[in-house]
């Protein structure tokens, strides 16, 4: 699918990796794009196969991961290697990443060991590396920018693991879930509807829970648990659909089209200032659209700092990891927002012998702004031997006439 779109998760029958891979591929992902990026991380040593069947009268399709060995015990640290390593697409390989860690944190926490420490057992197993390396193929596949889902189904009763016989819903999942304040239900099965690995997919591919939202329709798919009860069906189901600020857009408007953004703000009153600049700048490597400080006064008062990150909802996951490690918050706030931006090119005018870009923006077809890029003008200045002021100066007026020759041809 070529075109960026939305998709909202059905997880009130719960979740696994199994489910949400089936759903994915029934959608339309490539079954080959999957296999590529599994035999990547584990070349030889596992197959997805893909089959269609009935869950309580519906049809959906149900993934296989057939594994050559079995490797009960995986650090965290052995597989965050063996993504690293791996030639896969970045946004897979982080997507990957934060599923892992997520499951990392979720077991140090329940059995008390450091993260490096954890051995995953069943989610370090072959089968369920090709669970999570696929699914975020597939998603990444898809196209999918941004993604909701319902509150997730866990089940009762107990469940066997390595670990012996434990109750339902397990340890992990309710760790996984609470640290990110997820919602979730019991589930009206007396077994385990909702996996670890299950819960860490929703949390790293959704930013936020609901019903389904308004958007036009694409399509979707329906991906099968491994059981077939009488009276409702195991499956997830996806719906993909484009997002809603434009899906029912009056063609008499003319705003600029917009998309689905997320905006993260924290607020930070005893971080050392000379760290800013480095977090500002990393958030802005991980894909951020913007990222900004804003002067506060807390309870007591305290002088701090609002930080506000704009991005899209498939950075956000990273964009927290990031704030909430190389920051002091210990909390963030998150909603979703409409993100409308001018049409947009780069290019260059002359000041003396030296090159700079200036950044053009239309509305309708029409120069609206210009302006020099702040580097360019700083290495111009450098390179002439004069002073920065002259050559901003210099700048503006070389983009000013480009603007008016521009304006003139539209």
């Amino acid at each position: 699918m070529s075109t960026a779109t939305s998709a909202w998760f059905d997880c009130s029958s719960g979740a696994s990796g199994d489910m949400l891979l089936g759903a994915l591929l029934d959608a339309g992902a490539s079954v080959t794009a999957v296999r590529r990026a599994v035999e990547a991380v584990a070349p030889g040593d596992i197959r997805i196969r893909a089959e269609k069947v009935l869950r309580c009268g519906l049809s959906a399709t149900k993934v296989h991961v057939d594994t050559a060995t079995r490797t009960p015990h995986r650090t965290w640290h052995s597989i965050r290697a063996t993504l690293a390593e791996a030639a896969l697409p970045e946004p897979v390989r982080e997507r990957a990443q934060s599923v892992f860690a997520r499951l990392a944190r979720a077991e140090a926490a329940v059995h008390g060991i450091p993260v490096d420490d954890v051995h995953f057992h069943e989610v370090g197993a072959l089968d369920a590396i090709g669970d999570v390396v696929g699914t975020c193929a597939a998603h990444h596949d898809l196209g999918i920018t941004g993604a909701t889902a319902t509150p997730i189904a866990l089940g009762s009763g107990r469940a066997r693991s390595a670990h012996g016989e434990i109750p339902v819903p397990v340890p992990a999942v309710l760790r996984l879930l609470a640290d990110h304040g997820a919602p979730a239900r019991s589930g009206g099965a007396p077994f385990e509807m909702c996996t670890p690995t299950g819960a860490a997919l929703v949390l790293a591919l959704c930013a936020d829970w609901g019903p389904m939202p308004e958007f036009r329709l694409l399509g979707g798919g329906v991906g099968a648990g491994t059981r077939d009860l009488p009276d409702t069906p195991n499956v997830v189901r996806v719906v993909l659909g484009a997002a809603a600020p434009d899906a029912f857009r009056d063609a008499r408007d003319d705003t600029p089209p917009g998309t689905d953004a997320m905006v993260l703000d924290a607020n930070v009153d005893d971080l050392d200032p000379r760290i800013w600049p480095h977090v500002l700048a990393r958030l802005m490597e991980l894909g951020a659209s913007d990222a900004w400080l804003t002067p506060i006064l807390m309870k007591k008062g305290r002088p701090a700092h609002t930080l506000s990150v704009l991005c899209a909802p498939s950075v956000l996951p990273a964009v927290r990891e990031l704030v909430l490690t190389e920051t002091s918050s210990i909390g963030a706030r998150e909603y979703r927002v409409t993100k409308r931006e001018l049409e947009r090119e780069i290019t260059t005018v002359a000041v003396g012998t030296a090159a700079v870009r200036v950044k053009v923006a239309r509305h309708l077809g029409r120069v609206v702004n210009v302006q020099p890029e702040y580097e360019d003008v700083a290495a111009a200045a450098e390179h002439l031997g004069i002073p920065l002021k002259t050559a901003l100066a210099g700048s503006i007026a070389a983009a000013e006439g480009l603007a008016e020759d521009k304006r003139a041809g539209s």
